[in-house]
């Protein structure tokens, strides 16, 4: 019995942190870290920055001398040379060893190997904006799809409330009917306008569905089916769209990873001209070698006694020194083909950078214009939710007295919901796009102590 209540106190005690842990609603922020530690798209970027990264190792460990070693056991019938005592053998079978080692090392190739090094350097700092410039990407398509969450939130909530009114004013209006103060017909159109407020509110919430739905599969989740966000608190003041596209962009240009990768490029692209341009320089190279042998037929000289494979070595040992200068002449024009194409590339390179330029001020106008046209819109749209509110109000007064048909009213509570839709979307609207450009001015995206510029 003792174990039986433990139990169940224990079960009393999880069942609150399970419900909890089913609950679980996401923030934004929650979200975009989520997403840059499980997207696929960035962990492909992050293996190509690894690419470049080795490829700069590389380039650093080619200034190195190389080392290369071999041996070999051999075996020769019949009439056969010995390497050892340069001598024939006949009809015999003679086993042998060579043993080589082998080291050389660049010493000159017109820079060619530090430019290749400072290429790759530029390759790896470009790599890494690249990666950055995925990451704020991934940033920004998770906020806008947060964002058109909380949107189809707030049009589910004032569908609701249309539906529940319409329900209401059938009530009041069966009343009327039964007792004979409003015609039949008017029950009639109200009920119809309720079957479509309802299949209104089924598509609305197909909506919801289906933005959770993408959000969470953004987010790579297995499981979606209690997927939800958090709704942050929105908050109005009374001031205009903060900066101007041109502020905004100075400060743009300095940090944002497309215009610090384009600039990589073409720091890459001129060391690139500096290779091909080494290319026609000499090359002087050190080699030192090696070698030794072993051969089985081989007898000591004077005695003619077996010659033991370690005193063979010793006495065989070579060693090796020496200089080698490679003068390019005529290779088929190749050098200077590749010094034109490198000029070419650092051309393309700096028509890159100006677009990319060019683009990044052409987004912050956009988003510049398109926040304040959305705040435009929001001022106008409360102004126009509070009118709505007010006519709705009294066609509402007017129906009860049967001043006005059903038709009339549901006209007058459509409009009412159009306006509500249209200020959320204008408020989301301008809420994004205010975070695009705090998002370029460098200030990380978050939901908290959202402000709404109204008039």
């Amino acid at each position: 019995m003792k174990r039986k209540t433990l139990y169940l106190g224990f079960i009393l005690l999880l069942g609150p942190l399970a419900l909890f842990s089913q609950q679980k609603q996401w923030t934004l922020e929650e979200c975009i870290a989520h997403a840059l530690q499980n997207n696929i798209s960035i962990k492909q970027q992050e293996i190509m920055t690894e690419y470049q990264v080795a490829a700069l190792e590389q380039s650093k460990l080619n200034l190195l001398p190389t080392l290369n070693g071999s041996a070999s056991h051999n075996y020769a019938f019949g009439r056969a040379l010995d390497e050892t005592t340069y001598e024939f053998t006949e009809n015999e079978t003679v086993q042998s060893n060579n043993f080589y080692a082998g080291s050389n090392v660049t010493l000159f190739r017109g820079l060619v190997s530090y430019n290749t090094i400072q290429k790759n350097k530029y390759e790896v700092l470009a790599s890494e904006q690249e990666l950055e410039q995925f990451r704020d990407n991934i940033s920004l398509n998770i906020s806008l799809a947060y964002l058109q969450i909380l949107l189809n939130q707030e049009l589910v909530a004032a569908t609701e409330s249309q539906v529940e009114l319409t329900k209401q004013q059938i009530d009041r209006t069966r009343k009327m009917v039964d007792a004979g103060s409003l015609a039949r017909g008017n029950l009639l159109e109200i009920e119809a306008q309720a079957a479509r407020e309802e299949l209104q509110l089924v598509n609305m919430r197909n909506q919801l569905t289906l933005s959770l739905l993408n959000l969470a599969q953004m987010l790579e989740l297995q499981n979606t089916d209690d997927f939800s966000v958090a709704i942050p608190a929105i908050s109005v003041r009374d001031e205009a769209v903060d900066g101007n596209p041109a502020a905004i962009y100075s400060i743009a240009e300095k940090t944002r990873p497309e215009i610090m990768s384009a600039e990589y490029k073409l720091k890459s692209a001129e060391y690139d001209l500096a290779i091909a341009k080494g290319n026609r320089s000499p090359r002087l190279s050190l080699g030192a070698s090696m070698s030794t042998g072993y051969s089985d037929m081989r007898l000591k000289p004077m005695t003619n006694e077996k010659y033991p494979f370690g005193e063979q070595l010793n006495d065989n040992l070579n060693y090796g020194l020496g200089f080698s200068l490679n003068i390019p002449i005529f290779n088929g024009w190749q050098v200077n083909t590749g010094i034109k194409n490198s000029r070419l590339g650092i051309e393309n390179s700096r028509y890159a950078l100006e677009n990319t330029r060019k683009q990044l001020y052409k987004n912050i106008q956009q988003a510049y214009t398109d926040a304040s046209g959305a705040l435009k819109k929001y001022n106008a749209s409360q102004k126009a939710v509070t009118s709505m509110e007010e006519a709705f109000r009294y066609a509402e007064q007017k129906l009860g007295v049967g001043m006005v048909t059903a038709v009339e009213y549901n006209q007058s509570k459509t409009q009412l919901l159009n306006a509500q839709s249209e200020m959320a979307q204008a408020k989301y609207e301008y809420v994004f796009k205010t975070k695009v450009l705090d998002f370029y001015k460098g200030i990380p995206l978050t939901l908290d102590h959202i402000t709404i510029l109204a008039k």
